[in-house]
């Protein structure tokens, strides 16, 4: 063989020894630790929503008892209003003589005082 030949043998040779690296797939573990924290996490979450939403349902009963309280109120209010036009009404002068003069008093003006607010 010529010196040449023996070249390209060699050449040959070396070139199945190198191979292409294969690349793993690594596999995403996680620690105990980080298990750990993302459990906590994750309860802590859940803790914190359910929290929220109880204050919100608490929060929407006491508004409906203020308006409730509040209609109470104006209710009240209109009775107490009515009594107190009736009670004008009933404290009229003419009323007050008419009902005198029902039940046999006169009116003598020399006995009368006036009383001034």
């Amino acid at each position: 063989m010529s010196n040449t030949a023996v070249k390209i043998q060699e050449k040959q040779r070396q070139q199945p020894s190198v191979r292409p690296k294969v690349k793993r797939k690594r596999k995403f573990r996680l620690t105990l630790a980080e298990k750990l924290l993302f459990v906590s996490f994750f309860l802590f979450a859940v803790y914190a929503s359910i929290q929220i939403v109880s204050n919100q349902v608490s929060i929407y009963q006491v508004n409906k008892h203020i308006q409730q309280l509040e209609g109470a109120i104006d209710e009240q209010k209109k009775h107490n209003n009515d009594l107190y036009v009736e009670v004008q009404q009933l404290s009229t002068y003419e009323r007050i003589l008419e009902k005198a003069k029902e039940l046999g008093l006169s009116l003598n003006e020399n006995n009368v005082k006036v009383v001034q607010e």
